[in-house]
């Protein structure tokens, strides 16, 4: 059985602020299909399928980023274009791999999880629904 990462270790701060990123999707109805999807040179942390009695489902890809300080930014101020774009790399990849590519509707978050000086979650994580777009 794998051990846990030293508490405060960058491993556990991704883990700790995954964790609470994820609770606050499935709190919010959305259920959890991937974590840590590394395709095309990046990665995906969460892939959620959210449902709408109106529409169809959509899977949401969100980009989890965290921060122990505000200092220099929010964690969410953190995705720049050029982490969009790997994410929208990844996204794509996975479509492709599942045969959804171009057949379901797809959206991009972001949430931003601030964490204590022990890299645990404090507060309620930044959730930024449809925070940018792929590129058509």
């Amino acid at each position: 059985m794998p051990s846990s990462p030293p508490r405060g270790s960058t491993t556990h701060r991704g883990r700790a602020a995954e964790e609470a990123a994820a609770a606050l999707v499935v709190s919010a109805g959305l259920r959890i299909v991937q974590r840590n999807f590394s395709a095309a040179g990046a990665e995906l942390d969460l892939v959620a399928l959210e449902h709408d009695d109106a529409d169809a489902p959509t899977y949401v890809f969100i980009e989890v980023r965290s921060r122990a300080s505000s200092e220099h930014g929010s964690a969410v101020e953190t995705v720049d274009r050029r982490k969009q774009r790997r994410v929208i790399r990844a996204a794509t990849a996975w479509l492709v791999q599942r045969d959804l590519w171009e057949r379901v509707e797809v959206r991009f978050d972001v949430i931003g999880v601030a964490l204590d000086e022990d890299g645990e979650p404090r507060g309620t994580p930044h959730w930024i629904r449809d925070a940018f777009q792929a590129e058509g």
